[in-house]
């Protein structure tokens, strides 16, 4: 009699096919692993997203592009080349020192912390959110998105919610611009007879102003490129607008200048400081919360002049942040959590797809 029996090859193809694992990568540095000049060569410039993202697309299958003024970072699934080598051929510049990369569940969890503050140099911002946000309308438009990285946006912005939420993180709002106004406070005192010039007029410049206002400060000047945006700014808020072209004639008014805008260049150097300060009787506090830096750093050497960056932001943040940090155990379980849910998620699906997958068993006769 003849059976039909499976030989070791046959039975190794009827065993069922191990998942995939989660084809998802993070690379990029923030204010973390890198110092903001480092950071402003890999800022993403406006109108630039476009082009990086094409380059990204190049190298996988699916790309989200996330870049604020404390980190730039891809998101990739279905890479073909290495992490750092995506990263250093979109920009054409070697990272490597200040890269980090994060691969499968880590990386989800990386997003996750994201988008919830956790990973912010202010702890718990809300800013965050819908630049997560953003970011994944923008891959979509280009049909980066695909449905894993859909998955995982849909599943961050979620977890940040809930963290924000859950926590009482969302009960007292701390970010850059309140920190940037109250490193002004620190330094120069009572803000309330004072004069603040903000350069920008966008989402951060319009939080800074709110923070301002809340400080006393009762007279602020929007400079902006588009005069119009600055006059909506002012105008919204109670301020007075200024074209960027008459910067150099209201600025010997500024006790406290907040950059807070995307240039290509510096907006502000060293001459022109020194200039707005010849007829002052005091000095001048300035800080430049932009990425790439606006303010020329040879400002720091003019007399009077009190510039600050970013960077100089750490301690006053480090110590305003105690409640917040009582949160985090809680925070970063909710974190732990939406991931554990997205990788199951993979799991169930991966299974679903598995018969497809799977080649055809074949017998062969055995005496």
């Amino acid at each position: 009699m003849t059976l039909t029996c499976p030989t070791a090859r046959g039975f190794l193809a009827a065993m069922p096919a191990q998942p995939a694992p989660l084809d998802f990568v993070v690379v990029g540095l923030n204010h973390q692993t890198a110092p903001v000049e480092v950071r402003e060569r890999a800022a993403v410039r406006a109108g630039f997203e476009e082009v990086l993202l094409g380059r990204l697309a190049a190298h996988a299958r699916e790309v989200l592009l996330l870049a604020t003024c404390n980190r730039t970072e891809v998101y990739l699934v279905g890479l073909r080349t290495s992490a750092t080598a995506a990263f250093e051929a979109a920009w054409g510049e070697a990272f490597s020192e200040h890269l980090y990369v994060y691969r499968g569940e880590a990386a989800v969890q990386h997003l996750y912390r994201v988008a919830a503050g956790l990973d912010s140099l202010v702890i718990g911002e809300t800013q965050i959110q819908g630049q997560v946000k953003r970011a994944w309308q923008a891959s979509s438009e280009l049909r980066l998105s695909g449905p894993l990285l859909n998955k995982i946006a849909q599943g961050a912005l979620a977890a940040g919610k809930r963290v924000r939420f859950e926590t009482g993180m969302s009960d007292r709002v701390v970010s850059v611009s309140s920190a940037a106004v109250e490193l002004a406070r620190e330094a120069l005192g009572d803000l309330g007879q004072r004069t603040a010039l903000i350069i920008g007029a966008g989402e951060t410049a319009e939080l800074t102003m709110t923070h301002l206002r809340a400080a006393g400060v009762q007279d602020v000047i929007v400079v902006n490129r588009t005069a119009q945006r600055a006059q909506a700014l002012a105008e919204k808020l109670g301020g007075r607008a200024c074209a960027h072209e008459y910067l150099q004639e209201v600025l010997p008014e500024a006790d406290v200048v907040i950059a807070s805008s995307a240039a290509p260049h510096y907006v502000l150097g060293a001459t022109e400081v020194e200039a707005a300060l010849a007829g002052r009787a005091r000095g001048m506090f300035l800080i430049d919360i932009s990425v790439p830096r606006i303010l020329n750093p040879d400002i720091a050497g003019v007399p009077g002049a009190h510039l600050r960056n970013l960077d100089d932001l750490q301690d006053l943040v480090s110590r305003n942040l105690d409640s917040r940090r009582a949160a985090l155990p809680h925070a970063r379980a909710i974190v732990r959590e939406a991931a554990a849910d997205l990788s199951r998620w993979h799991l169930t699906r991966e299974a679903q797809l598995a018969p497809a997958r799977q080649p055809q068993l074949v017998g062969q006769a055995c005496d």
